[in-house]
């Protein structure tokens, strides 16, 4: 039932208003790794603004086995492009801990995300930009995203969207197949995203929209991500005095 050139013009025309209210002279700016939600989004944000005010980035640590996908989509695509080796800055945050101090695994792996999206937003208040924010409802749903990294951003243009309709919406915009169909792998411990979920997007997205899902104990590890991560997706909590 999902119809993906409807809801692909119906986001061309929420970007168009974001950037009519938000700064209309302002360019788009977004982190690029050649998978297919950095993917869709810029090219969401190419129809609605024009390939002259889309800015990409390329963030690599040290190298990045498919960079060249990055490079496939900012060539498609034709905007302008930066690539920022975030190499030096990760290993100088990692190396000035202090010895009495151990970085957990986990923390190491979100430091490259967090360090990206920095860089995007001194990329971004450099050239008169706004940050897109990549992340879609079914990574949002369970909590895969890093919070204050790839989960950041000005407008989110996917954040209703779950992967398989990011996916039809992208054939819908044109992109090659390999950029649509890319084996999604997080690029932080070289796992693919499933692999780190222990379920398939299928079959959470097919949870997500019709509530139905085959087995109880998937049930479970959904249910229990969706809840420990909400306060991903919600206002940082603040104190209000009664004054």
């Amino acid at each position: 039932m999902f119809d993906a050139v409807k809801i692909k013009n119906e986001c061309v025309e929420w970007i168009k208003d974001f950037f009519e209210k938000n700064g209309p002279s302002c360019n788009a700016v977004i982190g690029i790794s050649g998978g297919k939600d950095s993917s869709v989004a810029a090219a969401l944000c190419v129809e609605a603004l024009g390939k002259d005010r889309v800015i990409g980035v390329l963030m690599p640590n040290g190298v990045q086995h498919d960079i060249d996908m990055a490079q496939l989509l900012v060539d498609h695509l034709q905007i302008k492009h930066y690539i920022v080796n975030i190499k030096d800055a990760y290993e100088g945050l990692v190396k000035s801990f202090p010895e009495n101090l151990k970085m957990s695994n986990q923390t190491k792996i979100n430091i490259s995300p967090r360090i990206r999206m920095t860089t995007l937003y001194a990329v971004s208040q450099s050239l008169n930009g706004r940050v897109v924010n990549t992340c879609n409802l079914s990574e949002d749903w369970v909590g895969y995203s890093t919070r204050y990294g790839d989960a950041a951003g000005d407008f989110s243009p996917m954040a209703n969207l779950t992967v398989t309709e990011v996916k039809e919406i992208g054939r819908a915009l044109g992109l090659p197949d390999v950029l649509v169909d890319k084996t999604p792998i997080d690029g932080l411990c070289g796992k693919t995203d499933e692999e780190n979920l222990g379920f398939t997007y299928a079959t959470l997205d097919k949870y997500i929209r019709e509530g139905i899902i085959d087995d109880p104990e998937t049930k479970k590890i959904i249910d229990r991500k969706h809840e420990m991560n909400l306060f991903k997706l919600q206002l940082m909590p603040t104190f209000k005095p009664e004054i």
